[in-house]
């Protein structure tokens, strides 16, 4: 070898080893990650938080953090249950590449083959919907549409009433054209898994998922857990304090978030997805094919207004995009009092979850960033500080408007004007998928009561011309809303239309879908 070659190549091996040590050198130690968690914590209100870090085929890191409940202090560790919400989605699109594996069904199966009754609003998007398009959220419907049937509580429809009211909700872009995330067509999905198989969903996914895998403490739902005493409650900030919050949402609805797990159980499957889906002591087993694993991560439907130099997409189940040229599969999850985070950058066989009994995604952002700048390399980042300034950002401009709302209604009751007549405004309301809503006179006050969705009630106030204001008893739902009447040739209400009056307020609760036409 040449003198100047052989120089040239000692230069340039220094330099690589030292790049790949420097690299090295800025990723988090698990004492490290105690502390950025336990900032979180503190910083974002946070009671308990588990956290687990995959690399390269291992659980480097799985711990548990802060309390279960502010209601037992009981600690959270790597055993403690969470609902990990719409991370399930993940799981009920590989149940279907499952089926696709055993040649039942293609991914672009008529979903009318499979469920006769299926309707959409429009005819020839009902004829055209396919399988594929029950995961990639872009039906037309608006965001989050159709959610008050499963959200805020164990509502009473049930899966036969849910699908076919999905022919009531009115679309708000043209089939197939635009990116909104919704939640009815993965309970669709999931009634797909059960009718093509001839189990149950959840059957489905404990068989041919959990056990497989070794999740032996993971359930489809809260309702299916063998063992609830190490499981968290879900926690609602209000006015400064927090507010331990109940179930969801019911069992209808376990195909788009039912899944209770932990950390440890979560490292399996997130192992088994950087692996392509593959198990077993030497990979000697598959929970399906390179194919259907492929599928699952090719983009889907374009998502509009990310980073022009990347991209951002949904593919089957999961949240696809670029990551300092990186590929990264990730996924979020959100349930009352409950948020959730698994992200997949599989070039780096590197897998991060994050679970939190506290519903500010900020929180969950900042230990993820954190963690994955170490393995990308990223320095000078304080990932909580930027989190935690958007939040606080975000959180007084929403409070500006609820302010502003309320010093109107201040206003309002001060002054010397005619104050309607609250009779005018009584009687029973229907709307088409959401159902009826009661609105009467209870000790001089008007109060509002859904039917399909016990959680639903409160007390109303007047606000300005034919608006009123709803105050939810339940104060952790943090969505007060409009109502907005429409009145007949007699000035007695016929009709009312709602609307959020913080635009923080959970996109589930999607009152702008609703039209009530008076009954009686």
């Amino acid at each position: 070898m040449h003198p100047f070659f052989s120089i040239k190549f000692k230069l340039l091996f220094f330099l690589v080893f030292t790049s790949l040590s420097a690299l090295r050198a800025q990723v988090l130690t698990s004492k490290q990650i105690d502390s950025v968690v336990e900032k979180t914590l503190s910083t974002f209100n946070v009671p308990g938080i588990a956290v687990s870090v995959i690399k390269d085929g291992k659980v480097i890191h799985a711990k548990g953090y802060g309390v279960s409940s502010i209601r037992t202090n009981k600690k959270v560790d790597e055993n403690t249950l969470f609902g990990v919400a719409s991370n399930t989605k993940a799981f009920t699109a590989a149940a279907l590449g499952m089926l696709v594996d055993e040649k039942k069904i293609t991914w672009d199966t008529k979903v009318t083959d499979v469920i006769p009754e299926f309707k959409m609003y429009d005819a020839y998007v009902t004829s055209e919907f396919t399988i594929r398009d029950l995961l990639t959220h872009r039906s037309g419907l608006g965001l989050g549409a159709g959610d008050l049937m499963i959200w805020p509580d164990s509502s009473t429809v049930d899966k036969k009433q849910l699908i076919h009211n999905l022919r009531y909700l009115k679309p708000v872009s043209s089939f197939r054209t635009k990116y909104d995330y919704d939640n009815l067509m993965y309970i669709v999905a999931g009634d797909i898994v059960a009718r093509v198989s001839g189990i149950s969903y959840e059957d489905f996914i404990e068989t041919k998922f959990f056990k497989p895998l070794g999740m032996s403490k993971t359930a489809a739902s809260w309702y299916r857990l063998k063992d609830k005493s190490n499981v968290i409650d879900g926690h609602a900030p209000y006015e400064g304090k927090l507010l331990p919050v109940g179930l969801s949402f019911g069992e209808v609805a376990n195909a788009a978030g039912g899944i209770y797990s932990n950390v440890i159980d979560m490292s399996k499957w997130v192992t088994a997805m950087i692996n392509g889906g593959k198990y077993g002591e030497n990979l000697d087993k598959s929970l399906f094919s390179p194919a259907v694993h492929k599928e699952l991560w090719t983009p889907q439907t374009i998502i509009a207004g990310g980073n022009p130099a990347s991209f951002s997409s949904y593919g089957l189940g999961w949240f696809l995009s670029n990551v300092n040229g990186n590929f990264q599969a990730t996924h979020t999850g959100g349930l009352s009092g409950i948020v959730t985070q698994v992200t997949i950058i599989p070039e780096m066989k590197l897998g991060i979850i994050v679970l939190t009994n506290q519903q500010s995604g900020a929180a969950f952002n900042s230990i993820t960033s954190s963690i994955r700048d170490g393995y990308l390399g990223i320095k000078g980042q304080d990932r909580i500080k930027t989190y935690n300034d958007n939040r606080l950002r975000n959180e007084k401009q929403a409070n500006e408007m609820v302010v502003k709302v309320a010093a109107d209604i201040e206003a309002q009751q001060k002054a010397n004007t005619t104050k309607p007549d609250v009779k005018n405004y009584l009687g029973t309301f229907n709307d088409a998928w959401f159902g009826q809503v009661t609105i009467s006179e209870v000790k001089s006050k008007m109060h509002f009561q859904a039917k399909n969705a016990p959680k639903l009630r409160g007390d109303m106030t007047f606000y300005k011309g034919n608006t009123f204001i709803v105050k939810w008893y339940d104060r952790s739902l943090d969505a007060d809303a409009f109502v907005n009447f429409t009145l007949d040739t007699n000035a007695n209400a016929n009709g009312f239309k709602m609307e959020s009056i913080s635009p923080l307020t959970d996109f589930s609760f999607d009152f702008q879908d609703l039209d009530f036409k008076k009954t009686k």
